[in-house]
Formats: C-alpha cells, sequence, structure tokens
C-alpha cells in the first residue's frame, strides 16, 4: 500500500456473524455498538481489514453502530444508492449492512433516480440556506424603517437565526442518521418555509425575530441532511471529491449572492421579498426531493439520546447567544460572560454523559479521531475569515464608496463567479496534488487574499482599485479550502454516521462563522471608535484591521493544515480473493 497515491479504501473482509436482531435492520440485525479501542465489536465484531464502509480501529477509526436499514423494504445498498446489480456480502463495518456489487460512477439510484439530479437538488439547497445567513444583512436598514425598530432589535433579526441554525446542526444530523436523511431534509425544509412566510408577513419586529429563530430550526435539520445525502450518493474519491465540489461551489455562491440578491430585492420589491425567496424556494425542492433522493437511508439503531440532544443544543445555543450578543452588550458584560458560562457548563454536562450511554449522541470514539478534529478546527478557521468578509466588504463598499446595496452586492459578482469556475475543478487538484496539498494551498491562498485586501483598501478608491484583484484571489482560495476540510471531516464516515458526520462540520462552520464575524465586527468599531470615527477614513482603518484579523485565522489554517494525515489504509487479508475485494477509492493523489 505505501506505493499507492492517496489514501485507499481497506480491502475486504470476512463477513460478520448475524446476530438475528431486528428483523427491518436485514440479515445482521443492529450491532452492539462502537469497536473499543482494541478494535473489539462485541458479537459483530469486525476483522481487520473492514470493508468499504469503515477502517480497523489501528487506523484510529471507530466501527459504525447500527445497520442501514430501507424504509419498509429490508436492508438497503449503500445509503442513498442503490445498486442494480446483485448484492455483495456483508460489511463489517457496519452489522447488519450489505455492501452492494460494483456500480459504476452515476449509476442510478433505486428507481432510476440519477445522483447528478439528486446532487444538483442538494446543492441548490446549501446555495438557499447559506444566501440566508447573509441576504438578510443587506436588507435590515429597510427592515427597520417599516417596522420602526431600532439598531439593538434589527441585530437580533439576523441573530436569532444564527443562534438556532448553530446551536441545532448536531441535533439535526444525528436526527438524519436515526430517523432517515430524506425524511429530516424534507421537515426541514418544511420548517424553513413556514417560518419564512411568517416572516414575511410580520408586522412587528418581535414577530420577526422569533420567525427567523424557527427558520434557524429549519434550515439545520435541512443542511446537515443534505450533506449527509451527497456523502452517502458518492463513494470516498474522485466522484466524492466533484460533488462536493459542486456542494462547496452553492455554499460559496449563496455566502456572496445572498449579498447580491439582497441589494436587488430590496431595491426593487422591499425587504419582505428576501424572506419569500425562502418560500418559493423551499416548496420547489420539497416537491422534487420525493422524485430525486432515495428514502432508504436510515440507521437500524434503536433509541435516541435524549438528555445527549438537550445539553448538547442548550449548551451550542448559549455559546452562540454569547458570542452574537458580544457586540452589542460587551465581551466582558454580565450577560455574555453568563451565556458562555452556561454554555460552557452544559457542554461539559454533555461530553460526561456521553461516555455512560449505551446509544450517545456523538460517540466519544468518534470525536476520537484526529483526522476528523483537524478538519473541523481548519473548517472553522476558513470561515472565521471568509464570513465577516463578505459582511464588512459590504459595508465598506456601501458606508465608505458611496455604493447603493445593489452596486454593492454586484461588488462581489466577480468573486462569485470565480467560485463557481473553480469549484468543479477542485477534485481533480486533489487528485493531482493530493488532499494535504490542496488544502494547503487553499489556505495560503486565503491568507494572501485576505491581507492583500486589508491592505488595499483606501477611502478615496473604487471598486476596481481595491476590492476587485483581491476577491479573485478569495474566490479561488474559498472553493479549495471548502471542499479539502469536508474531504477530510467526512473520509471515514461509515454509512450510519454520514448525518452525525456532516452535523459536526456543519456546526464547525456555523460557529466559525459566528465567532469570526463577533470578533472581527468588534475589532473594526474598537478601532474607529479609537481614531474619533469622524470620518470615511477612519471607517476604512476599522475594516482594514478586521481583514488583518481574520488574514491571521487564515494563516494559523495555513500552518495547521501541513499537520494534516489521513487515517492508514489497511491491508486486506492475504488469503482474501481478488474478486472479492470492493473497489478502491482514493482521497488524495499524492501520498500524504
Amino acid at each position: 500500500m505505501s506505493g499507492t497515491r492517496g489514501n485507499e479504501r481497506p480491502g475486504a473482509a470476512k463477513p460478520p456473524t448475524p446476530s438475528g436482531g431486528d428483523p427491518e435492520a436485514g440479515p445482521g440485525g443492529p450491532g452492539p455498538g462502537f469497536a473499543d479501542s482494541a478494535g473489539r465489536g462485541g458479537p459483530a465484531q469486525a476483522a481487520e481489514g473492514s470493508g468499504p464502509v469503515g477502517l480497523s480501529s489501528a487506523g484510529g477509526r471507530a466501527e459504525s453502530p447500527g445497520a442501514v436499514e430501507a424504509e419498509g423494504r429490508g436492508t438497503s445498498g449503500p445509503v442513498g444508492v442503490d445498486s442494480p446489480g446483485p448484492a455483495g456480502p456483508p460489511s463489517p463495518g457496519v452489522p447488519g449492512f450489505r455492501a452492494p456489487g460494483p456500480v459504476a460512477p452515476g449509476s442510478p439510484q433505486r428507481g432510476g433516480r440519477s445522483p447528478k439530479a439528486a446532487l444538483a437538488l442538494l446543492a441548490s439547497t446549501q446555495l438557499l440556506l447559506i444566501m440566508d445567513t447573509a441576504i438578510i444583512n443587506v436588507a435590515l436598514p429597510s427592515v427597520g424603517d417599516d417596522l420602526g425598530s431600532g439598531s439593538a432589535g434589527l441585530s437580533w433579526v439576523a441573530n436569532a437565526f444564527l443562534i438556532t441554525f448553530g446551536g441545532l446542526l448536531l441535533l439535526g444530523g444525528r436526527a438524519a442518521d436515526l430517523l432517515g436523511h430524506r425524511r429530516v431534509f424534507l421537515g426541514g425544509l418544511g420548517v424553513l418555509g413556514v417560518a419564512s412566510a411568517v416572516g414575511g408577513a410580520a408586522g412587528t419586529v418581535e414577530v420577526l425575530v422569533g420567525a427567523r429563530a424557527v427558520q434557524g430550526a429549519g434550515a439545520a435539520f435541512a443542511a446537515a441532511a443534505a450533506l449527509a445525502l451527497v456523502l452517502n450518493l458518492f463513494p470516498d474519491g474522485p466522484d466524492r471529491h466533484k460533488a462536493l465540489g459542486a456542494f462547496a461551489a452553492m455554499g460559496g455562491l449563496g455566502g456572496v449572492l445572498g449579498t447580491v440578491l439582497g441589494g436587488v430585492l430590496t431595491d426593487l420589491l422591499g425587504w419582505r421579498s428576501t424572506l419569500w425567496l425562502n418560500v418559493i424556494g423551499a416548496l420547489v425542492l420539497a416537491v422534487l426531493a420525493p422524485r430525486l433522493l432515495d428514502g432508504s437511508t436510515r440507521s437500524a439503531e434503536r433509541g435516541f439520546d435524549i438528555g445527549g440532544a438537550l445539553t448538547a443544543t442548550a449548551g451550542l445555543g448559549l455559546v452562540a447567544y454569547g458570542l452574537v450578543g458580544a457586540g452589542e452588550a460587551g465581551w466582558t458584560s454580565a450577560r455574555t460572560l453568563g451565556a458562555f458560562a452556561g454554555g460552557v457548563v452544559l457542554l461539559a454536562a454533555f461530553a460526561a454523559l456521553e461516555k455512560r450511554i449505551a446509544r450517545p449522541l456523538v460517540p466519544p470514539a468518534v470525536l476520537r479521531r484526529p483526522t476528523l478534529r483537524l478538519a473541523n478546527c481548519l473548517s472553522a478557521l476558513a470561515q472565521m475569515a471568509l464570513f465577516p468578509m463578505f459582511f464588512l466588504v459590504s459595508l465598506y463598499l456601501q458606508s465608505v464608496l458611496d455604493q447603493t446595496p445593489l452596486h454593492g452586492g454586484l461588488g462581489l459578482l466577480p468573486l462569485s463567479l470565480v467560485v463557481v469556475a473553480t469549484a468543479p475543478r477542485t477534485g481533480q487538484l486533489i487528485d493531482r496534488l493530493g488532499l494535504r496539498a490542496t488544502m494547503s494551498l487553499g489556505f495560503t491562498l486565503l491568507f494572501l487574499g485576505t491581507l492583500w485586501l486589508a491592505l488595499a483598501l483606501a477611502a478615496e478608491g473604487t471598486v476596481v482599485s481595491t476590492v476587485l484583484a483581491p476577491s479573485l484571489v478569495l474566490g479561488v482560495a474559498l472553493p479549495l479550502v471548502m471542499v479539502t476540510t469536508n474531504v477530510a471531516a467526512t473520509a471515514d464516515a461509515a454509512p450510519g454516521e454520514t448525518g452525525l458526520a456532516s452535523g459536526l462540520i456543519n456546526t464547525s462552520q456555523q460557529f466559525g462563522s459566528v465567532l469570526g464575524l463577533a470578533v472581527l465586527v468588534a475589532v473594526a468599531t474598537a478601532r474607529t471608535d479609537a481614531l474619533g470615527a469622524t470620518g470615511a477614513a477612519d471607517e476604512t482603518a476599522g475594516f482594514k484591521a478586521a481583514l488583518l484579523v481574520g488574514a491571521v485565522f487564515a494563516a494559523s489554517a495555513a500552518l495547521l493544515s501541513f499537520r494534516l494525515r489521513l487515517p492508514a489504509p489497511v491491508s486486506a487479508p492475504v488469503s482474501a480473493p481478488v474478486s472479492a475485494l470492493p473497489h478502491q477509492d482514493r482521497v488524495g493523489g499524492a501520498p500524504e
């Protein structure tokens, strides 16, 4: 294996011993839980050299709990993709899960569903959800004029969404594994659409804030299920890299397009149209989802960690509340410190609880995977630099260069075009350079682009002289860091863990966005106030200082990315026939 390029999947292994169990879970029945540190998983113990859905614990990989169940049809093929050929031998990585026969890339799912069409649907969902986090910022001044709200009330129109979105992603991902990914996806879209309609008709800012909080909850469940469905559709390797490239492109485009559309819709149709856009989008996606997505992606594991769900959600929600309110109340205020303290206590209780129950929300063995931990940290750092950059540049274009919301949004349009052009080629770059080299390149470009942008801002500048050139560099960096961190964070997720992996990486990204925005806005405000806040030059100095801090975040991530080590592949038993070996996909092209 040392002579191969990248991280190949493990070879074939002996089937697990059937355990009877739940008849809906297939012949193997649900498993007894995660393997321990020595790789012993109980009656359904995996032999060394797991099948295509797992790595042995010698490579830092814990085995997945539970099986993957077809809703109403017994045991499914690979999650989200149904093989037209005969099923292969049971995989030891997930008891009760049967590996499929060979399937060519792009083969249809059950009922002739096209993976490419499903990917287009899921990527469009990512576009809609990320766009919603940015679009409202441009519309806030119009909201205040219409509803008669001051700045404090307006800040919570945006913050209420961020708190519930960030707090519920982890729960949404695990719920998708247990209840069915398509079912949770549709439920999230339904909640998002109804809440958006309530917000679009709101007569007071209090009703709008409540609707935005419910919107965030729906978005959290839909986002976690959407990424899990992408992982289920495409096996680890070049096809998944391309899929994640498209998914990341739509996410990056959503951040930019939210700023552009926020200006266009607010100028032409009023602020309420930004919320009704969600209603239309959610309705279209919900109508298409049953036709394009397979419903047979549900773990056969029974039971739900209620205590873990409550402590994790409340803890994450309090931390998010403290972060988004710090700019208004102050970082050392009783409200901010109290929220942080309460969140930390609840998250500590969550960690203690997860070690003591049979079926935890987040198995501790998952968090012990070094690749997963580093990838989630890098993903958070990327968003700490990227998300506030869009917000700060939009403010700079409008408040310093006196651009209208429409023209200010269009100033970031070239960046979005570069994102769309670069993202589909990210998979090819990973195959050629390897995952770690591609990731390091992305973070280096993110650092250089952010630094260039910070140094280029000027009170007497223009869009072309200050924003255009560095934004093109950032347009290349964005998909590189998004795709590579997603690939690394989900590379060794078993079918029964895809929702969990999705929830973790989405939570990291969301909290990186919230933390980065809180920190960089505080830096900009402090710098501007220190200079007297007397004009455009002082505002520009504040923006420059904030972006320099963002460049520090990007530089830290670039240095950390060199520590990435993918889980070591496990050699197949010598006695295994060649015909029994699964197709081996590469995570990266060059040795890591």
